[in-house]
C-alpha cells in the first residue's frame, strides 16, 4: 500500500473508531508493522491531522476534522469501472447515461496512474445488452420505490391476458433479457414480480405507501427460499 494511501486509511480507521485504537489494532488492519503506524501518525500530526493518543493508550481523532478528497486504490478503481461498465448491459436507459457521466466526472477529477484505468479500456462486461425496457419507464419506477408512490399498471401474463394493477413497488431486479420490477400486488394482496416486457402501461398514482416500503422488502426477502412468483 502506497503512504498517502496509507494515510488516509489511519485517518479513515480513527473516524469511524468509538474508542482509542492501538498502533498495534491499526498494523494489523493494514498489514504493516507497528513502526510503521508509529511514523506515519507522526506525520498526520505533523500535518496538523487533530490525532490525540500514544503508545500503550492509544489513538483518536478529535471530532470535527474534514477528511481529505476521496481516493481510490488501484482495486477500488478497477471495480467502479467494471461496475459502470456492467450498467451498459442493462434495460436502463436512465441509468446507462448515468454511468457514463459518473465514468467522465471520475476520470476528470482522479491523478494518474488512476486516470489511466478509465482510458485504458483495459476491462470489458462481455456478453449482449439487455434491450431497452420499452413502455415501461424504469426512471419512474426507481423515483416510486425510493417515494414510495403507488403505480397503476397494465400488465400481460403469460397466457396473454391483460389486468389491471395497483401496485406498491419495492425492488428492480435486473436480467440479461429483461428488469424485474417487485411489488406488492394489491389486486392479487402478495409479492409479484413484473416483467418489464409485459408491461403494457405504468403511470403514477399520486398514492402513497409511505413508511411501508422496508417492511414490504423484508416480506421479500423471507420468501427468497420460496419460488419466485410472476405477477
Amino acid at each position: 500500500m502506497r503512504k498517502a494511501s496509507r494515510l488516509f486509511e489511519i485517518i479513515q480507521i480513527l473516524r469511524l473508531a468509538r474508542q482509542p485504537v492501538t498502533a498495534a489494532m491499526i498494523a494489523e488492519r493494514l498489514e504493516v508493522t507497528i513502526r510503521s503506524i508509529y511514523r506515519d501518525i507522526a506525520a498526520l500530526q505533523a500535518m496538523r491531522v487533530p490525532i490525540e493518543g500514544g503508545r500503550g493508550i492509544g489513538y483518536i481523532l478529535r471530532p470535527g476534522f474534514d477528511l481529505p478528497p476521496l481516493m481510490f486504490s488501484i482495486e477500488e478503481m478497477e471495480a467502479i469501472v467494471l461496475s459502470l461498465a456492467l450498467l451498459e448491459r442493462t434495460g436502463d436507459d436512465e441509468l446507462k447515461q448515468a454511468a457514463k457521466r459518473v465514468s467522465s466526472k471520475i476520470a476528470g477529477a482522479v491523478p494518474q496512474p488512476w486516470r489511466q484505468t478509465f482510458e485504458a479500456n483495459a476491462l470489458h462486461a462481455w456478453g449482449f445488452a439487455a434491450p431497452s425496457a420499452g413502455t415501461i419507464d424504469l426512471a419512474l419506477v426507481r423515483r416510486a420505490i425510493r417515494d414510495e408512490e403507488k403505480l397503476d399498471l397494465s400488465y400481460r401474463d403469460e397466457a396473454g391476458r391483460t389486468t389491471q394493477r395497483i401496485i406498491r413497488p419495492i425492488a428492480l431486479i435486473y436480467y440479461a433479457e429483461a428488469v424485474n420490477t417487485v411489488a406488492w400486488c394489491e389486486l392479487r394482496q402478495a409479492i409479484r414480480n413484473f416483467r418489464s416486457d409485459r408491461i403494457e402501461d405504468c403511470q403514477p398514482t399520486g398514492l402513497w405507501f409511505k413508511g411501508e416500503g422496508d417492511r414490504l422488502r423484508q416480506i421479500w426477502v423471507d420468501g427468497w427460499e420460496t419460488p419466485a412468483v410472476a405477477g
